[in-house]
């Protein structure tokens, strides 16, 4: 975990992590990719900072794509297959999320939360909302695993999520698309509510590397020994 305006070099993270600078320069690279870091020239890479205004930007995007899955959805669930299938799908998702609060871990309510929307865009049968927010979501993870360290908000959530699926398995798009709008504006209220000084109060800006750096010795062994021979 790493405060906003970090700078992380290779080396230092290589030996903090107890690994060789491969992976390091793997996650490094994904890291930037995916608007975590930010280049700084010979000084490396800084740990980026939440702001207001980003994280409503990002909230503005996902909501219309969100809204636009929800209606998809909502239309194709008119007949009584497709209203089953996507029935037995939600109870699936609804029982993960449940667990989830039982558990009280951050991934878990995180990987439920993301899987219940997955579906959802999945449902609409348009592949490009998919692959439109595949790499919002790493973001969105970002924001939201900083906000649930410190805020019980789940159970909320999933009671929203449940009048979503009440309104797409009625078949109704303006309804399902009303209940996507309520929940993502009850979410980004939350979280602004958080934000300061271009950094969270409570922590939300402090760095989460989206994967980890710290692999077990064997794979950490046969990397310094490739870099060994690469050199040679």
């Amino acid at each position: 975990m790493f405060p906003p305006g970090t700078r992380l070099g290779q080396e230092w993270l290589a030996e903090r992590f107890g690994v060789s600078r491969q992976p390091v320069a793997q996650a490094l690279a994904l890291m930037k990719a995916q608007g975590f870091v930010t280049d700084v020239g010979r000084r490396g890479l800084m740990v980026n900072s939440l702001t207001s205004d980003y994280v409503s930007s990002m909230y503005e995007v996902r909501g219309a794509l969100d809204a636009l899955a929800a209606r998809l959805a909502a239309a194709n669930c008119r007949s009584a297959d497709q209203r089953a299938s996507a029935r037995a799908a939600f109870d699936r998702l609804l029982a993960a999320g449940d667990a989830a609060i039982a558990s009280k871990a951050v991934t878990d309510l995180i990987a439920a939360d993301v899987a219940f929307h997955s579906y959802i865009y999945t449902l609409s049968k348009n592949s490009v909302i998919s692959e439109t927010m595949e790499p919002l979501w790493s973001r969105m993870r970002w924001v939201m695993s900083a906000y649930l360290r410190e805020h019980d908000w789940a159970k909320g959530t999933w009671g929203e999520h449940r009048r979503i699926i009440e309104a797409i398995l009625a078949a109704d798009p303006q309804a399902a698309a009303a209940a996507v709008d309520a929940h993502l504006v009850n979410a980004i209220g939350l979280i602004e509510g958080s934000i300061g000084d271009g950094m969270t109060k409570l922590g939300a800006a402090q760095f989460h590397s989206p994967i980890s750096l710290k692999g077990d010795r064997e794979v950490s062994r046969q990397n310094e020994n490739q870099e060994k021979s690469d050199e040679k």
